[in-house]
């Protein structure tokens, strides 16, 4: 695959992941100087490694859940688990990767996982 398909492969694996609504904010705001990360993260994250056979998107999703959380990423988190949703996750599968979090990355981390996962669950209408 060359750069241009990678490209265009990404951008559909990450409007399909994220969602039109977060993938048009972010081209709407990209300037000059964040332009590079936009490619960057268009061409290697959803065209290169979103895009490998090796595990599903609800997979991907698990492993992304956890890494955000364990590092307390609150933004992206919040961000992931709606695309978790999106990716075929329930909110009990969510729930179940943060408590695999407290165990592996603390009490703390998984805590405040748990709320930010709560307000994205009831934001896109899939949780108490």
């Amino acid at each position: 695959m060359n750069d241009e398909e990678r490209v265009r492969q990404g951008m559909a694996v990450r409007r399909e992941v994220l969602g039109d609504e977060h993938v048009d904010r972010s081209i709407v705001t990209t300037t000059a100087f964040t332009e590079p990360f936009q490619d960057f993260i268009t061409r290697y994250a959803w065209g290169e490694v979103w895009s490998r056979p090796g595990l599903d998107r609800g997979e991907r999703s698990i492993v992304t859940l956890s890494v955000l959380a364990a590092l307390g990423r609150e933004h992206e988190l919040a961000l992931h688990v709606t695309a978790a949703l999106r990716n075929g996750l329930t909110p009990e599968q969510i729930g179940e990767v943060l408590l695999q979090v407290a165990v592996y990355a603390g009490v703390p981390a998984a805590n405040r996982a748990f709320a930010v996962a709560q307000q994205a669950l009831r934001d896109a209408g899939a949780g108490e």
